[in-house]
């Protein structure tokens, strides 16, 4: 490896890690209906966990409303059930061949558990991507003991510090959705 390479490996995972991060973020509920809410949830469709973006449409009629209308009509017992069990505290309503959620406000208390559960997933995230500054920095350190490679040993010590800026840089923007999304939660 090149500490090029290394560098633009590391920037990569941080920022898959931070798009998923993003992802979970918008399955936290606020308050209003989101579709984001339940389109990732797994429900069993013929013997295998397929999210719910898959085997239905999803969308928001009403600002504290969700209708889900699966493609196959088939499924809707297993998608209500899915609802059901997860940890959202959503309660489907089946209506002929649809879902409806009426999604119902958020106490103060629950409030503050989401914002607890929002905090506890962003520290996950900038756990992983401290792991990935690790591990950057082990290759970096191959690349100071590889012979054939010959780095200077300044050039090492460059890409260990680009690495270290890249996890601030990223941790950063961790704090900054954290915060937006934890405002969001207790304002709504």
């Amino acid at each position: 490896m090149t500490p090029d390479s290394i560098l633009l490996d590391a920037q990569d995972r941080m920022e898959k890690a931070f798009d998923h991060l993003k992802g979970e973020m918008r399955g936290v509920r606020t308050g209003r209906a989101s579709t984001a809410l339940v389109e990732y949830i797994r429900a069993d469709y013929y013997g295998s966990p397929t999210e719910l973006k898959a085997i239905a449409s999803i969308s928001v009629p009403e600002p504290t409303q969700l209708l889900i209308k699966p493609f196959d009509a088939g499924a809707i017992n297993e998608i209500r059930k899915a609802i059901e069990t997860s940890d959202l505290g959503l309660n489907p309503i089946v209506d002929g061949k649809q879902i409806r959620i009426n999604v119902p406000a958020l106490s103060t208390d629950r409030r503050k558990q989401l914002v607890g559960h929002v905090k506890k997933v962003a520290e996950d995230t900038k756990v992983s991507m401290r792991n990935v500054r690790r591990e950057a920095n082990k290759q970096a350190d191959a690349l100071k003991n590889d012979a054939k490679a010959s780095y200077p040993e300044d050039e090492i010590e460059t890409l260990k510090k680009e690495i270290q800026e890249l996890l601030k840089e990223h941790e950063t923007k961790v704090e900054e959705l954290f915060k937006a999304k934890s405002e969001e939660i207790m304002s709504i």
